[in-house]
Parts: C-alpha cells; structure tokens; sequence
C-alpha cells in the first residue's frame, strides 16, 4: 500500500469510525505507528482530522472524501466504465456530464473518440479543464458555487443555466443507485443539479462501480424508472443486477 492509498484508507476508515487510535491503525494497515503518525500529522495540516493524543477525531468534511482522495480507488474498473459509456455517444451528440471519478473517465473516454464531435454540458471544473482543449469538444460549463470536495458547481445559478439546455445524453455519477429508491448522492445541492441534467435529457446513463449498487445515499437524484441505462463492472452479480433489469434499466456490465 503506498501513501496515497494509506492516506484514503485512513480518511475512509475515520469516516466510518469516528475516531482512530494510532497502534490500532498501524497494524490494521500493516505499517509502523510511526508512519501513521506522520500521515494523521499530514491530513490534520489539510483540516481533513484533528489530532489527539494517541490518534485522530473526525471533522465534517472527513464524511465527504474529497475527490483528490478517489482517484485511485477502483481506477482499472472506472476506466473500463467509463470507455463503453463513451460509446455510447454519437456524432453530433449533446451530452451532459455532471461530476465524480467515474463520470471523470466517461469525459476522457469522450475525449479520445477522434470520430466524434460533439458538445459537452458539464457542472464540474475539473472535466472542463481535461476538455476545454479539445478542439472537436464545444464545452459549456453552468455557472453556480464550486464546492471544493468534488470540483463540482452547485446552487441556483448552475441550475438556472443547466435548465435552459437540452441534452441527448446524461451521465450521471452517483453515491447510492437502490433498485426501488432510485440514484442518490451525498450532497443535496448536487443531486438537485444532477436531477435537472437527467429531466433534460434523451436519455439517462447511471454510471457506478458495483459498490454502488443496492446503496442510498441522503438525497434523491433520480428514481430508478427514470434511468435508461448502467454501466457498472464486472464484478456485479447476476442477482445484483437482477432487480434493475426487472424495472426496465438497460445494463452493461464491463
């Protein structure tokens, strides 16, 4: 395990925790205490914990991993996803892509489709920046308040722009997709930016790493009759795919 997966290991398991003690950690994670220590001292400097004697306590923003901690989570997998959700695009195609690593990989799917020129709604300020340079890609970003945790804008100016669009295609990321509940996020304000993409597109594309799957997260996005189409991977099982398909989702496990 190298730093960075340490460091996202150590945030995830504060999350779920609360509160980690140093020696505890170390041997779950099959490191010194003394490395573990100079990793808490390192999130603490970003305001990502706070120390105590002995380990660290949770801040809010430990809840919501910030997006420089996903990347590498699942990365083989996402990539794979997000490759055949490009394919799905053709030329000419308006498609809406809203934030997350996975939706991440769908833009640079996208972006390596030399047959294609298209136009690319998106809401999060790091797809713009991989795009922004593509010269077959006509990119337009919503305004709204960026939230620093997933790169995304949010609130009623992004909303307002994103409502006024009309989209072929919509990929959503998600934090939870409940056969019965639907797709879900962690964050209200971008499941509201999220939903306004899917009301305005031809056709809804979920795409979620497996883990994702049978989840609920706080707020609704989308119900599960609204999605057209997931991509997931190939770790998805027959029984967890199952009630998707029996409410009409198109699936495509990669």
């Amino acid at each position: 395990m190298n730093r960075y997966e340490r460091l996202t290991a150590l945030l995830e398991l504060l999350a779920a925790r609360g509160r980690l003690g140093t020696d505890e950690v170390a041997v779950e994670l099959g490191v010194s205490a003394a490395t573990i220590r100079r990793d808490l001292d390192h999130l603490a400097e970003q305001q990502l914990l706070s120390r105590t004697h002995g380990g660290a306590v949770a801040q809010a923003v430990s809840y919501d991993l910030p997006m420089r901690y996903k990347t590498s989570r699942r990365a083989d997998e996402k990539q794979r996803i997000g490759r055949a959700a490009a394919a799905l695009a053709g030329p000419g195609s308006v498609v809406g892509l809203t934030g997350g690593t996975t939706v991440t990989e769908v833009a640079r799917g996208l972006a390596t489709r030399s047959d294609l020129d298209l136009t690319v709604v998106t809401n999060a300020l790091n797809i713009a920046g991989e795009l922004v340079v593509r010269p077959r890609v006509k990119l337009v970003v919503t305004g709204g308040v960026a939230r620093p945790q997933s790169y995304q804008l949010i609130g009623p100016l992004a909303a307002r722009i994103a409502d006024e669009l009309f989209l072929d295609l919509a990929f959503l990321g998600v934090d939870g997709l409940d056969p019965v509940l639907g797709a879900t996020a962690r964050h209200e304000g971008e499941a509201e930016l999220n939903r306004v993409f899917a009301a305005h597109a031809d056709r809804v594309v979920v795409v979620a790493h497996s883990s994702k799957l049978g989840r609920r997260a706080l707020a609704k996005v989308v119900g599960t009759d609204q999605v057209d189409v997931l991509i997931t991977d190939s770790t998805a099982s027959d029984q967890t795919i199952a009630p998707y398909l029996e409410r009409g989702v198109e699936v495509q496990r990669v």
